[in-house]
């Protein structure tokens, strides 16, 4: 099949979009692909990626952390330093918005299961959809979890979670407004959806322009900004009510950055960057690096 090209933005429909650069797949294929925005909406997009059918072969990587649980290399291994304080957090931000200590909670791009492992734990009624067979192989030898193919999220009932999670999931998304509106019509009608996405309007970002480890493409088909969130949301009759912090992204996409950049992983430069980024996100969580949507049903 033919790669993708948008003649209108994949969230507004607009057909005022501009070229912002280039850039290059550095986690697999050393392939370049243009990113372009929209300007009604401030939707950046890939240009070009392969569709659904043909973009598996792009998450071959065992630097792919959320696929291979791997502990490869100084930036793979604090990422597994810092993953169990975060599910800890990301436990406690579903239960405090939620307003639940335990519920039934879907988990969409689950992974290797450690999130839904966390949730489990606390009492929780988990179910989990991943698209790799070999993050859901591994979620059963970790955890002993049964996770479903990501197809499988048309065939759930209607209105049965509390809670639904995508932690950098949507950004990967080829049936972006299919996805959400199967997302409002499992969710309880007091259900909370949180969405964590990278945000391109954050200070590393400007920073490290088309470096920035956050693109990721040509996995990652969206760069979201909180207006484009704000725009999707509303089309599907979801509000966001809330918007919170993910501090650690910062300093985590600052060190890829630097060695997509430099060749090699520049730790001062890049912690300093972080550092900068976070402080200024401090005044106004719509600059941060990357941003948790707190998001209900209109009504």
């Amino acid at each position: 099949m033919p790669p993708i090209h948008y003649e209108a933005c994949p969230v507004c429909s607009g057909t005022q979009i501009r070229p912002v650069f280039l850039v290059k797949d550095y986690t697999v294929s050393g392939e370049v692909f243009p990113v372009e925005e929209c300007s009604s909406c401030a939707l950046r997009f890939t240009q070009d990626v392969p569709d659904q059918a043909s973009i598996g072969p792009y998450y071959k990587s065992e630097d792919y952390i959320s696929h291979s649980n791997t502990h490869k290399g100084l930036v793979s291994r604090m990422y597994q330093m810092v993953r169990s304080r975060t599910m800890r957090q990301k436990a406690a931000l579903v239960e405090r918005y939620a307003q639940k200590r335990n519920g039934r909670l879907l988990d969409l791009g689950c992974g290797t299961g450690t999130f839904l492992h966390t949730m489990k734990n606390r009492g929780w009624e988990v179910a989990g959809l991943e698209p790799d067979a070999g993050a859901r192989d591994m979620a059963q030898q970790l955890y002993n979890l049964d996770i479903a193919p990501s197809h499988e999220l048309y065939q759930l009932e209607e209105a049965q979670f509390d809670a639904i999670t995508l932690w950098h999931v949507l950004e990967h998304v080829h049936e972006l407004h299919a996805y959400m509106a199967q997302l409002k019509r499992i969710l309880k009608p007091d259900g909370v959806l949180l969405i964590a996405v990278p945000n391109y309007t954050s200070r590393d970002a400007d920073i490290y322009e088309q470096y920035w480890a956050a693109y990721d493409v040509p996995r990652h088909l969206y760069h979201f900004s909180p207006k484009a969130m704000g725009v999707l949301t509303e089309r599907h009759g979801l509000h966001i009510k809330k918007m919170l912090p993910m501090w650690f992204d910062s300093f985590y996409v600052s060190l890829l950055s630097s060695k997509y950049k430099y060749g090699k992983t520049q730790y001062v430069g890049a912690g300093l960057h972080g550092l900068s980024s976070n402080v200024n996100a401090t005044r106004n969580t719509k600059e941060c690096s990357s941003v948790i949507y707190v998001i209900r049903k209109e009504g």
